[in-house]
């Protein structure tokens, strides 16, 4: 990386020159930056809002599951049936799906030789086990903490080969040179957050060939959400460039602490815990789930189930299923004003209700479970000690005892399976432009528990390998890209000349209220409860507030600049998310994946709740089950809207002689057809 300053009206700015640019420090950035080097590209730097924050490595579960490609035993696995796999999820293109499966085990073993300490056994084999849409038991774990070891040992990797990084250095906007379709990206600006007081507003310009873009799902958008709170995302910054995004309708909910942000999945959910809700200060405790369940054996047996079938799910709520629960959680805490508990030092309970709780008399697949696992013990907290004891650990490393204290739960954002769209080395429709990790939207409907932690290494790696075979070239004179990025640079200075300038008196409300206003809005219209009633004037009311935003914030000082774009940027995001969300109704789209479109004359009812929460599944056979929605912005905010059939798993000749003449005249890099 070269480093220089450059003159724009009349002030210096910091410029660095670099081959490829990866923006983020979570776990699949810092496998592009890893990956890049391994194959002898070195011109390479790291910025990022800070480092070690987001998802990879402050977010877990009960034990994070890792899917891959099935590594040991005796039942036969292959590349094809895992992308058979994960393309049968719905709504996820056939080729993303082979990358995925077939670089599996290559980026897992990556992992394991960085020291990922995934278990195996004695003779080498890493074994697996079931997760959430996944039929085949392929995940695995390292713990609660998976995706933090991962960040660990690629960070240790990253500061070994040195490669720059700039902490502190949020980016606000991506450049560009070019129109569609040939528009590519050049680079990029971010904020000095050591230097936002100086008449350069701590503003650093990046000239660079590609740019991977590694930061994240939208944790930012909504109001009850397991995403770190510094996680906000900035898939609004590559939408502002037309960088295509789809599947934006397909985000995941589940239960979570809130307290401390952490996934209730899997084992908390295995050793039978009990429900419980009270008033907000605490008292007049109730047994809520028993009023809706017809017997103790029917409500132990979703609860059991919530731990493998974790995310919030239309399809499992009919017949008394484990969603239910988070209807019913959704219910006492979002409708009610309640607040909802995990109880680990009590078995469910079934109040006045239900008989009493016998855990020699659970239903059989829980009971086998539990047995096979030793864990029959006479409480949840013992169950659990005995199942994960890490996942204990876990919570009392951050002040919460579950041995002696109630575990405060809701509803939570938890992952976006959309994103931005990529071809199958995972560039974007905007050239040299690879996004990766959660803000590409790879995964369809129905992804597998674990198999985000191993798209993003896949991304990573699929991104360098097409860069070092494609993109080798150095940045261009500095000269050249300050004359090609004038009139965007100039649309940022004035941008924060507006805000710095603007009368009190006419601002729109301050930060806080604003991203209060953009939270509630997608938590009402955007989460996993979606009413088609209320969704147009939502829209409206998102481009609204997004245009006061743009037009009419103000700062008093530069350390506020950075929380400016931010806002600005997540009122972008909810507005497009919105418009998705909208298009997906107009076009027939019922309930599917981790959401539930409430329809009054809808053919299933939840058990234990009224008609209000009526709601149908999608047929087989509908459009929206076969096309998959892009969306794309234009120079103007306007919104391109198109739907696109899915493709299916590609039919590959794997001929050796074939493949081989291929790859050695570079074939396999050729333009993939559409």
């Amino acid at each position: 990386m070269q480093s220089g300053t450059v003159r724009l009206q009349g002030i210096e700015y910091p410029i660095h020159a670099v081959n490829t640019l990866v923006i983020g420090s979570g776990a699949a950035a810092l496998k592009a930056a890893v990956s890049l080097h391994e194959r002898g590209q070195y011109d390479v730097a790291i910025v990022t809002g800070k480092w070690g924050a987001g998802a990879s490595n402050n977010s877990g579960s009960d034990k994070q599951t890792y899917y891959k490609l099935s590594l040991a035993g005796a039942v036969p696995d292959a590349p094809l049936e895992m992308a058979r796999d994960l393309f049968r999820g719905g709504c996820m293109h056939g080729d993303i799906a082979l990358c995925e499966a077939q670089h599996s085990a290559q980026v897992f073993y990556e992992l394991t030789r960085l020291g990922v300490p995934f278990p195996h056994d004695r003779y080498g084999g890493y074994p697996g086990y079931r997760t959430d849409h996944d039929r085949r038991g392929r995940a695995t774990s390292a713990g609660p903490l998976t995706s933090h070891f991962m960040f660990q040992a690629l960070a240790q990797r990253v500061v070994e080969t040195k490669i720059p990084i700039l902490d502190r250095h949020p980016v606000i906007a991506l450049f560009t040179d070019g129109d569609v379709p040939g528009k590519k990206i050049i680079g990029a600006a971010a904020l000095n957050l050591n230097e936002l007081d100086r008449d350069n507003s701590g503003l650093v310009l990046f000239n660079a060939v590609n740019v991977v873009f590694g930061t994240g799902g939208p944790g930012g958008l909504y109001e009850m959400s397991v995403y770190p709170e510094d996680q906000c995302g900035s898939i609004g910054l590559a939408l502002e460039i037309g960088a295509v995004a789809h599947n934006l309708t397909e985000s995941q909910f589940g239960l979570a602490s809130i307290q401390y942000r952490w996934n209730v999945s899997g084992s908390y959910q295995q050793v039978l815990p009990r429900y419980v809700s009270t008033a907000d200060d605490g008292k007049d405790e109730r047994d809520f789930l028993a009023d809706s369940f017809p017997d103790m054996d029917t409500m132990a047996l979703a609860i059991f189930r919530k731990g493998y079938q974790w995310p919030f799910d239309p399809r499992k709520i009919a017949g008394f299923g484990s969603s239910l629960i988070d209807l019913l959680v959704y219910r006492e805490t979002a409708l009610r004003g309640r607040r909802v508990f995990l109880d680990f030092t009590h078995n469910p309970s079934g109040g006045e209700n239900l008989s009493l709780f016998d855990i020699s008399k659970i239903p059989d697949e829980a009971q086998e479970y539990l047995q096979k696992s030793g864990a029959l013990q006479a409480t949840p907290i013992e169950r659990l000690a005995c199942l994960n004891q890490k996942s204990i650990d876990l919570y009392r490393d951050h002040g919460i005892d579950l041995s002696k204290e109630y575990l405060e739960i809701a509803v939570c954002a938890q992952h976006n399976n959309g994103g931005l769209r990529a071809n199958h080395w995972w560039e974007s429709n905007v050239k040299h432009f690879f996004p990766i990790g959660e803000v590409n939207g790879t995964h369809g409907v129905y992804r597998p528990g674990g198999a985000a932690l191993n798209a993003g290494q896949v991304g990573g790696l699929r991104a360098a390998m097409f860069i070092t075979a494609k993109y080798q070239s150095a940045p261009p004179e500095v000269s050249r890209f300050v004359a090609c990025i004038q009139p965007q640079i100039h649309a940022i200075l004035e941008r924060i000349r507006r805000w710095r300038t603007a009368p009190a008196q006419t601002a729109c409300a301050g930060h806080s209220q604003v991203l209060a206003e953009i939270r509630r809005r997608m938590s009402r219209h955007g989460a996993h409860i979606r009413n088609p009633e209320g969704i147009r004037a939502a829209i409206e009311e998102a481009w609204h507030t997004f245009q006061q935003v743009d037009g009419e914030q103000r700062i008093e000082d530069g350390s506020k600049l950075p929380l400016a774009f931010k806002t600005r940027e997540l009122a972008l995001t909810h507005a497009v998310y919105l418009e998705a969300i909208g298009a997906y109704m107009d076009r027939g789209g019922k309930s599917r994946g981790s959401y539930l479109i409430t329809d009054p004359r809808g053919d299933q009812s939840p058990g234990g709740m009224d008609d209000t929460w009526r709601f149908s599944l999608n047929e087989e056979d509908a459009f929206v089950n076969h096309h998959i929605l892009e969306l794309s912005l234009d120079s103007e905010y306007g919104l391109r809207k198109r739907w696109v059939p899915v493709r299916p798993v590609p039919t590959v000749d794997h001929w050796f002689e074939n493949v081989w003449r291929k790859y050695l005249n570079g074939e396999i890099y050729a333009e993939p057809e559409e």
